[in-house]
């Protein structure tokens, strides 16, 4: 099937023609229809087949202009790249209609957002803690919402915005449409689900956990850190393949520790990502990578949701995450809109456990590689990596002494002064040898 096939304008058709799409994903060609007829939607699908575009197509195809500034149609997601990716690709979609796109997410001043969405809006892309705040200040309103769009809701919980995103829910109008498409379904985003959607009808264009098969997975098991770092270095020396790579580290703290040490070897040929970098260097750092400037990029798993970035060669994952889930959406960088991609991990042997949770959730094997015949193993530890000897403190009960008094000593003769009370009789008497009077009362 071609787009050409399914019921769209021929605004839709140009803008997809002008991005060079012809053939539709499997997910995309069975949303597009069931979205069309105004139910409810439970979209999922592996990472990189096209879930933006699946819920775009139809709610960009039903989409009539109106004069009324409010927008008609929201977007919620997780996070302030994907904002940018949705709002890039509605803008592509709709470049032979007059559709006004406006993207707010936090971390940025809020004033200029609030004047943006206080003109004329047709589609609001957002993260749910900046929309919550701008509906709360009265500078977005919700009352026209016809169509809303969840998109990865599973991360949205996972990042602590469930109670935001309930608020949301329960400001919106009743009667609306709601899509919502993620790779994987909790039993949190099946709670969500039952609260809030109208019989939405489920489309699984793959079982979740089901691998891209255009994707090669390898493992590679290594001792220890510093040799995944000796690994690292040889593999994007020696193989002229890797020109664009995703390496993935665990946390923000060992990223900037990768990063120090592959300083010497690639200065000026990668970027890196995390949540303590500012907004801008994010934005930056990804662009430059498109653009060919960086041959990689050292990032923790906040791109690993939801951001395309075409041609994608390797995803290294520098260590195995503890949530299979994740490691889906890791790979999932590569191998996208049908070409194919590699997917290289590096596991110590405390990570093995990892390692079988994903083969699990997958119901697959991955490869083990054999090292690099040149690898040097080191034997350097981190500190994290250094056996712990713990040393069991045993308390001494010191035996009561028969040679000490009590507690408190008497008083010496010094400090053992007794108070005593004159009265003004005495004084007096002592003072002018007689008593002394006050003079006699008046009759």
């Amino acid at each position: 099937m071609l787009f050409t096939d399914l019921n769209l304008n021929n605004a839709l058709r140009n803008a997809l023609q002008d991005m060079g799409f012809k053939q539709p994903t499997p997910i995309q060609h069975r949303a597009f229809a069931t979205a069309m007829s105004g139910v409810d939607v439970c979209g999922i699908a592996q990472t990189g087949t096209g879930k933006t575009v699946a819920y775009l197509l139809p709610i960009l195809r039903q989409w009539q202009f109106t004069k009324d500034n409010h927008p008609q149609i929201l977007i919620i997601v997780p996070t302030r790249e994907l904002v940018t990716q949705v709002v890039a690709t509605i803008e592509q979609l709709t470049a032979y209609m007059t559709v006004v796109t406006v993207g707010v997410y936090g971390g940025v001043n809020i004033n200029t957002q609030k004047l943006a969405v206080e003109k004329k809006v047709d589609i609001l892309v957002a993260t749910p803690g900046r929309l919550f705040d701008l509906t709360m200040n009265g500078s977005l309103k919700l009352k026209n919402i016809k169509k809303l769009v969840i998109d990865e809701v599973d991360e949205l919980l996972n990042l602590g915005f469930r109670k935001q995103l309930q608020n949301i829910l329960e400001l919106l109008p009743t009667k609306r449409q709601t899509l919502l498409f993620s790779a994987t379904i909790t039993d949190d985003v099946a709670t969500l689900i039952n609260e809030y959607f109208k019989a939405p009808v489920k489309i699984e264009a793959a079982p979740t956990g089901t691998p891209l098969e255009n994707i090669e997975q390898i493992i590679y098991e290594v001792p220890n850190f510093y040799s995944k770092v000796n690994l690292l270095k040889l593999l994007l020396q020696q193989d002229v393949t890797m020109n664009k790579v995703l390496v993935f580290a665990g946390s923000r703290a060992m990223a900037d520790q990768l990063s120090d040490e592959l300083l010497p070897n690639f200065e000026g040929q990668y970027g890196v990502i995390h949540a303590n970098k500012e907004q801008n260097h994010r934005f930056n750092t990804v662009q430059q990578f498109k653009e060919g400037v960086y041959k990689f990029i050292i990032a923790t798993d906040i791109v690993a949701r939801g951001i395309d970035i075409a041609e994608v060669s390797h995803v290294i994952n520098f260590d195995m995450p503890n949530e299979p889930e994740n490691y889906m959406h890791r790979i999932g960088r590569t191998g996208r809109a049908d070409k194919n991609g590699i997917a290289i991990t590096f596991i110590t042997p405390k990570e093995i456990t990892y390692k079988e949770n994903v083969e699990a959730l997958m119901n697959k094997t991955i490869a083990v590689e054999p090292l690099p015949e040149n690898l040097v193993l080191s034997t350097e530890l981190t500190e994290d990596e250094k056996p712990k000897v713990f040393v069991k403190e045993i308390q001494i009960k010191i035996p009561k002494r028969d040679d000490v008094g009590p507690a408190f000593h008497p008083k010496s003769a010094k400090n053992s002064k007794v108070n005593v009370v004159i009265s003004r009789k005495d004084r007096m008497m002592k003072k002018y040898g007689k008593p002394k009077t006050r003079g006699q009362k008046r009759k």
